[in-house]
């Protein structure tokens, strides 16, 4: 998450240096753990400004991003990318079972108040995969900035909490459980990023927590 004002500049703060180089290391992470097939179909729940949709769209995927800020939204469909963007709560996902093949939800189920309720909407309508990214409670990032600025109300899970309370709820039983994590020293220094390369995302303290499940 991102200290910012709005849309464009929620959205710019993906391109500069220091967003870019976190962006990169969160969605080389998710795409590990989904393992996209082309022409496959893809609901991006929490899309906000759309920045995760359109990437997850140039593997070949067909995207949908789903949102409840019809602002996000509005700023999202004028990108210009081949996603298609509609309104609507996460508690309540508008499609029928099984309706995707992937589901995913970037930093967003972090300000849901129920997300438990929201990842058995998304494994309801996955096919696949479903791929989460969430705050990590283990990180060095929640010591520097719980509570503050973008990131002041969202919820910060542990993989504990993840693994024993969250899972366990789903049904079907997931095939295949994943948790990887990334941004270990989040300022994005040279030393930062020097020290990422060298530490094992299979080190769930990093700032960034992804889960993968697998029907």
């Amino acid at each position: 998450m991102k200290s910012t004002t709005g849309p464009a500049a929620y959205e710019a703060w993906y391109h500069a240096p220091r967003g870019q180089w976190i962006a990169e290391r969160e969605f080389t992470l998710l795409k590990s753990l989904l393992r996209p097939e082309a022409g496959a179909s893809l609901l991006d729940v929490g899309c906000g400004t759309g920045y995760f949709s359109r990437r997850l769209s140039r593997p070949g995927l067909s995207v949908t991003g789903i949102d409840p800020d019809p602002e996000a939204l509005e700023f999202a469909g004028m990108q210009g990318e081949a996603v298609h963007y509609l309104q609507g709560s996460a508690l309540e996902l508008p499609f029928p079972d099984n309706a995707f093949d992937y589901t995913t939800a970037v930093t967003s189920l972090c300000f849901v108040d129920d997300p438990i309720a929201a990842l058995q909407e998304m494994w309801r309508v996955t096919r696949r995969a479903c791929v989460l990214g969430l705050l990590n409670r283990h990180s060095l990032l929640y010591r520097r900035k719980k509570g503050q600025g973008s990131y002041s109300g969202a919820r910060w899970d542990t993989p504990g909490e993840v693994l024993k309370t969250w899972v366990p709820v789903l049904a079907p039983t997931p095939g295949e459980i994943i948790l990887r994590s990334a941004v270990f020293l989040p300022q994005g220094s040279l030393i930062a990023r020097w020290c990422e390369q060298l530490t094992p995302n299979t080190l769930l303290l990093g700032g960034f927590l992804a889960v993968g499940l697998r029907k």
